[in-house]
């Protein structure tokens, strides 16, 4: 009898819906670990929702795991629930129904992510800090003093830096435009502008090598465009 009742047992959650290929993942794409339900419906969200070349799911997977290595890199102490909350959210006003048209996308996402990380269960006495980092995660913003809002904020200045940021802005061109030479002027700037505003050490030895490889490309296609006249 009782191993009647162990049998029926497995087959019940061998059969479950839950289980039979219905299971929340265990790690996103590139491995981080999504070790409670908030972050499962987060990432979800991100997966379902936030597809763009320049600034969807991916980029936010590019940032966090950037934003790890900086802030281990400088030693700074970092709430990874913070981080990831921050990470996956900070461009969702880049998408409907989130967007508002004359604000900021970094102060509308502060604005906005309260209602889905409140939904989805996230320890809301740490959405301050969230908030701050998803305000300050710019090159050109102000990222204040909060340690995942530093890391933040020069991860997602690395990501437009190198190869990497290459493709994304590249990618921008689109079908649209009749060339390129936006995209290559953009990149350009990149180079110039981003490496000051980068804070941690780390994030400014990253940045030094992005720029080198950023550089190559670019010079390779102003050679390969004859000296930029067929962009």
């Amino acid at each position: 009898m009782r191993r009647l009742a162990a049998l029926v047992l497995l087959c019940s959650l061998v059969l479950a819906p839950g289980v039979r290929g219905g299971a929340a993942p265990a790690q996103t794409a590139t491995g981080i670990a999504l070790d409670a339900p908030w972050k499962v419906a987060v990432y979800e969200l991100a997966r379902t929702k936030f597809k763009h070349p320049a600034w969807g799911w991916q980029h936010s997977e590019r940032d966090y795991r950037l934003a790890l290595e900086v802030a281990q890199g400088d030693h700074l102490t970092v709430d990874t629930d913070v981080l990831f909350a921050a990470a996956f959210l900070h461009d969702m006003a880049a998408f409907p129904p989130y967007e508002k048209k004359g604000m900021e996308h970094g102060d509308r996402a502060a604005e906005t992510s309260e209602a889905v990380l409140r939904d989805a269960g996230f320890p809301m006495q740490k959405f301050p800090a969230v908030q701050a980092a998803e305000r300050g995660h710019m090159y050109y913003s102000n990222a204040g003093s909060i340690p995942e809002a530093i890391a933040l904020h020069d991860a997602d200045s690395l990501d437009f830096l190198g190869s990497i940021g290459a493709l994304r802005i590249l990618a921008l061109t689109g079908e649209a435009k009749p060339d390129a030479t936006g995209a290559v002027k953009t990149l350009r700037g990149f180079v110039k502008d981003i490496p000051p505003r980068l804070i941690t050490n780390t994030a400014k030895k990253l940045g030094a090598q992005r720029v080198a490889e950023l550089t190559t490309i670019l010079d390779r296609l102003q050679a390969e465009t004859y000296d930029g006249a067929a962009t």
